[in-house]
């Protein structure tokens, strides 16, 4: 894997739950209150949402943080979108061609960029080409583009030749925005303004509390052929960054703001209120060791007596505050690539026992206090994880850290800002355990996360080195889309094996809604959005 560096994978997505955006080609539906007619619809109006964090520099391609992923949508078009139910939807492109290794994109005539000028099949292959050099350390080559693919333009037509087959390549460009000439010319102006092809264009952007985009006139090229010019479509949109969930929900309740994803507790008194809400499955509880050296976390036997002495049904229902359900694979946003329960019966199960005579087996004795300890190194681990996961997080964090008290092992506990997370996992590598939930749709953009360069250089946080995992990876990414599903269990199954990631909660995250409808596919789709009268 090439080296690529990441900022946050606030979802893609890190942290991904209790944003106001979902990274990734992912779903979750429309809003399910009853659908009003177009009469019900009102021009002119401003939809205002919440953030859970700032989406910091607003290059589209630079980061995935799952707040700029959402608020990047607003500005900036791909080349093919994807509905709700998995079908490819044209946008920038009016057709396309998928082979083995070679893609071709024909561009729709008329495409205009928010400075008036004209988007082309060149500007496409300067988008590719920019993502594909390492040197710009976009976090999106390997992920959302296959790594060592090369474009080339011919009028319309775009031809994308990819260096080894890839299963999901179709769905991967249905998550790479494309940013426009000036943008590429001079990506210093992308860091506060916008440069693309989308519905909306950034008029304003105060970092750490809100950012303003208003309509363009004369949009056609949405996805599936939506067009600025429908009754009800908002006027400006506005993201607010508020960073408490409770907060954010009283807002809603008084009419101030129109949407809201909420993570936590507070998600139940919203639901109370009879507000209308789209749901979008993802994991919420992902836990990560850290396989570099110097880490008791590197080596295999502490680490599954930490995933034994779990209950992770218990710790799942506390993490959830008992709404969601136990995870079924690493790649679970709606549309997903792969269907099915690669998790049951694989995960290392819960025997408190087997993890105490485990750690005695590896030589680690408990002391006087009740904390082991091996060649006169006590056996204590970090535990960190994201606000983002709101008051069930902490109570999460309490029931593992007394079941890895009892088995004799010493674990120290922080939450951290989505910032934090970033900079401990890609930079300071300060941590030992780390529930990250990273959401995807397809099983590939795991790979750049699983394996290959570690951390700082590359986006292998945890340092992890799985021989069979790669080797079944390798055999699945041959297929044809769903066709390798089987060896991609297979795979995610070898990392369960050596305790390398438990996945053990998946919950269905609301976004709230009043005074507004619209549809999720990964993030709001912006042409969906409808105000209400």
């Amino acid at each position: 894997m090439s080296p690529i560096r990441t900022r946050t994978l606030a979802a893609l997505a890190l942290a991904l739950t209790g944003t106001a955006g979902l990274a990734a080609c992912g779903g979750g539906g429309t809003s399910d209150s009853a659908s009003p007619g177009a009469a019900a619809y009102v021009n002119g109006k401003t939809f205002t949402m919440d953030g859970s964090s700032d989406p910091g520099a607003l290059d589209p391609q630079g980061s995935v943080d799952s707040t700029l992923f959402g608020m990047t949508q607003y500005a900036y078009d791909k080349l093919v979108a994807v509905a709700d139910d998995g079908k490819i939807l044209p946008q920038l492109a009016a057709s396309w061609t998928v082979g083995d290794t070679t893609l071709t994109f024909t561009l729709k005539d008329g495409v205009t960029c928010s400075d008036g000028t004209a988007f082309t099949a060149k500007t496409v292959v300067d988008n590719i080409t920019y993502v594909e050099a390492p040197a710009n350390k976009s976090p999106f080559l390997g992920v959302f583009i296959p790594a060592g693919a090369t474009a080339s333009a011919s009028g319309s037509t775009v031809t994308v030749k990819l260096a080894a087959p890839a299963p999901f390549a179709l769905n991967s460009f249905a998550n790479l925005p494309m940013v426009c000439d000036a943008g590429m010319k001079d990506r210093a102006t992308l860091k506060a303004g916008t440069s693309g092809t989308g519905p909306y264009v950034l008029t304003e952007a105060v970092p750490s509390d809100h950012y303003t985009y208003e309509l363009r006139k004369g949009y056609t090229w949405g996805p599936g052929g939506a067009t600025t010019a429908e009754q009800g479509m908002p006027a400006k949109v506005t993201v607010k960054i508020v960073a408490n969930e409770t907060t954010a929900g009283n807002e809603l309740l008084a009419g101030t703001v129109n949407a809201v994803t909420i993570a936590g507790p507070d998600a139940g008194r919203l639901a109370a209120a009879g507000l209308a809400s789209v749901g979008t499955q993802t994991v919420v509880g992902e836990q990560w060791y850290n396989h570099a050296s110097g880490h008791l976390t590197s080596d295999k036997a502490v680490r599954m007596a930490l995933t034994q002495a779990l209950d992770l049904k218990q710790l799942q229902v506390a993490l959830t505050s008992g709404k969601g359900a136990a995870a079924t694979q690493l790649a679970v946003l709606e549309p997903t690539g792969c269907v099915g329960d690669a998790v049951t019966g694989h995960v290392p199960s819960f025997d408190a026992a087997a993890a105490g005579a485990a750690l005695d087996a590896a030589g680690w004795a408990k002391g006087s206090d009740g904390v082991r300890a091996k060649g006169g190194k006590r056996l204590s681990v970090s535990l960190i994880y994201g606000n983002t996961l709101g008051s069930g997080g902490s109570a999460a964090a309490e029931l593992a850290l007394a079941a890895w008290k009892a088995v004799g092992i010493d674990a120290k506990v922080t939450q951290l800002n989505p910032t934090q997370v970033s900079a401990a996992l890609f930079s300071t590598g300060d941590w030992d355990i780390a529930w990250v939930p990273l959401n995807v749709s397809t099983p590939d953009q795991l790979i750049p996360f699983l394996s290959g360069t570690t951390a700082p250089k590359g986006t292998n946080f945890a340092a992890i080195e799985n021989a069979d995992y790669l080797t079944l990876a390798t055999k699945a990414m041959s297929a044809k889309g769903a066709d390798g599903c089987a060896d991609w269990f297979a795979a995610e199954q070898a990392l369960y094996k050596a305790a390398d990631v438990v996945p053990f909660a998946n919950n269905v995250i609301p976004t709230f809604l009043k005074g507004a409808k619209l549809s999720i596919v990964g993030s709001i789709v912006p042409t969906s959005i409808r105000m209400l009268g």
